[in-house]
């Protein structure tokens, strides 16, 4: 009997390593270091960089596992020594950490949301979520959406919807039967449009040199005159307009394109009209700058990054698109056996969660399995409502006035252009045979090493630019005045040491 039971505990399988029950006790391990991040963001205390801290390789795969305490205890250390983007200061990129209702959101839907698809709650908030942001949006009624990764994937799929009805005028299938030889494709775009449309051009198999980049003026806006003719030009020499880009806020200077010029160009030569408002087109729910966003009722499609100004958390973007067909033709998965043939067609027949995929989300992005992005923005609407986005937003475009004012006002200090949204650029200036680009090359790499005022730097006019983003949910009028007295204070400092 001994050697049978020994037989048979050697055919059983071992059992799971993971742990599987206790998220109470190990989410309240885990919240002290996440308390003790909040405070050290809030009071800009942050442990100092040192060059080689960061390993360069990671570490070795470990044979043996080290237990979920440990595992806990070391995320610990990574949080309090983590990332400054959630810092008041930080005014870098056209990004920031998540708010509190975002942080929730991601911790219940990584372990209760599971897929987007299927009929369950989480899949009724990603629903919502959509049709709410569409809606703060200023988008039109009827518009159909997906979540996706961020603006970079949500570019690709408008474009991709574009690339679609474009061949399809000619009687081609492009998604079915690729490309056509004997047809070139362009894509129109001011010369501050985000890389990620030369990317999406790339992967559509139209080449990034499909993407034609038009003029813009002084306030970084596109040159419709230049569109126009050079639109005018490609219908001469046959050159099929895929889509003609209108950009909602561009990531160097935050400007809004004349969206009602760029469509009234655009229809003259039968071309999709694409909003990328990734950064900017949260910002149309302020009837302060809505008037900057004349026209966007008429695109073809749109994204946005709910990750910026709706404090999400990284990882959410949507696209929209007026003709959900053509966007579903474009991206089609196919059919599976195992996939559409598990479900009923119709959610109301469905007599449990799991008779209906509950969305067509599949056939219409490049994911299949993906997380319940939505939720995240439901949260966010859900806590602070279309209002507290509203007085998020104008109070960042007015700390971008702010320092526009200082800049315009300060004798050695130089506004470069008038901000649209909440992005300024200015710089400081002397005129004693002081190169300043080096000069405030040397300034922005000591904000960086000496405050807590983290700006990055774009180009205008020819001159390198000091960029603040105010973007952040937690930027105060501190850090905007903080950051312009340290910028006069550096450059003094630098120039008469």
């Amino acid at each position: 009997m001994t050697e049978q039971l020994t037989a048979a505990n050697r055919l059983a399988p071992p059992a799971e390593p993971a742990e599987l029950k206790h998220v109470r006790e190990a989410l309240t391990r885990l919240l002290p270091a996440l308390e003790q991040y909040a405070r050290d963001n809030e009071a800009e205390r942050f442990p100092a960089y040192v060059a080689g801290t960061v390993p360069s390789e990671p570490m070795a795969l470990p044979d043996e596992g080290a237990g979920l305490d440990v595992t806990v205890d070391e995320l610990s250390t990574a949080i309090v020594s983590g990332s400054r983007i959630s810092a008041p200061g930080f005014l870098g990129f056209i990004t920031t950490g998540a708010t509190t209702a975002g942080v929730v959101a991601q911790t219940a839907t990584s372990l209760a949301g599971g897929q987007r698809y299927l009929l369950h709650a989480f899949n009724a908030l990603e629903r919502t979520g959509l049709r709410w942001l569409a809606d703060l949006c200023g988008l039109p009624d009827g518009v159909h959406g997906a979540f996706t990764s961020g603006g970079s994937t949500a570019n690709l799929l408008a474009l991709g919807a574009a690339r679609q009805a474009a061949f399809e005028r000619l009687g081609v299938d492009a998604s079915a039967d690729g490309l056509p030889t004997s047809f070139r494709g362009r894509i129109y775009a001011s010369a501050r449009a985000h890389r990620t449309i030369h990317r999406a051009a790339a992967v559509l198999g139209l080449g990034r040199n499909a993407v034609m980049a038009i003029p813009t003026d002084a306030a970084g806006r596109v040159d419709v005159r230049a569109l126009e003719a050079a639109m005018r030009t490609d219908a001469s020499s046959g050159i099929l307009p895929i889509a003609t880009v209108a950009v909602a806020g561009n990531t160097d200077m935050g400007s809004v394109d004349p969206i009602d010029d760029v469509i009234a160009v655009a229809r003259q030569f039968d071309s999709w009209v694409h909003v990328d408002g990734a950064y900017g087109l949260v910002a149309n729910a302020s009837p302060d700058v809505a008037e900057l966003f004349t026209g966007v009722l008429d695109a073809d499609s749109w994204i946005v990054d709910p990750h910026k100004w709706l404090a999400t958390g990284v990882g959410v973007g949507a696209v929209y698109v007026r003709d959900e067909a053509v966007l579903t033709r474009a991206f089609a998965e196919g059919e599976a056996a195992y996939l559409e043939g598990s479900f009923s067609a119709d959610p109301a027949a469905a007599a449990s969660q799991f008779e209906s995929i509950a969305g067509r989300w599949a056939d219409q992005s490049v994911e299949l399995s993906a997380p319940p992005r939505g939720v995240l923005v439901w949260a966010v609407l859900r806590e602070i409502g279309r209002a507290g986005v509203v007085q998020r937003v104008e109070r960042h475009i007015a700390f971008a006035r702010r320092v526009a004012d200082r800049a315009r006002r300060h004798p050695r200090l130089e506004l470069l252009a008038e901000p649209d949204l909440s992005i300024v650029c200015f710089r400081y200036r002397r005129d004693e045979g002081v190169d300043p680009d080096r000069l405030n090359k040397a300034i922005l790499e000591r904000l960086r090493r000496e405050t807590p005022f983290i700006p990055s730097s774009t180009i205008v006019k020819g001159s390198f630019a000091i960029r603040p983003c105010f973007i952040n949910p937690r930027t105060t009028e501190r850090e905007v005045e903080g950051l312009v007295d340290s910028v006069i204070r550096l450059g003094d400092d630098l120039v008469d040491p």
